[in-house]
């Protein structure tokens, strides 16, 4: 375990019980959903190059525009 992690469960560890749960369960689903991507990523690696080289002949051909988070 790295020194950053377990001075972050160390703090948890001071919170109430309730509140250690709530920690507990976004840590563990972003855990599971992060193993879903991986394995949607890797079962899928051509798709994913195609659409990066779609995504980049749309941008070279000025079909796309700049994002402004002010908009969003």
């Amino acid at each position: 375990m790295t020194k950053l992690l377990a001075k972050a469960f160390e703090e948890a560890s001071k919170l109430p019980e309730t509140e250690q749960d709530v920690l507990a369960r976004v840590v563990l689903d972003e855990l599971a959903s992060e193993r879903r991507w991986e394995e949607l990523f890797s079962a899928s690696p051509d798709m994913l190059a195609k659409l990066a080289d779609e995504a980049l002949a749309e941008h070279r051909a000025g079909r796309t525009k700049e994002l402004d988070p002010e908009k969003l």
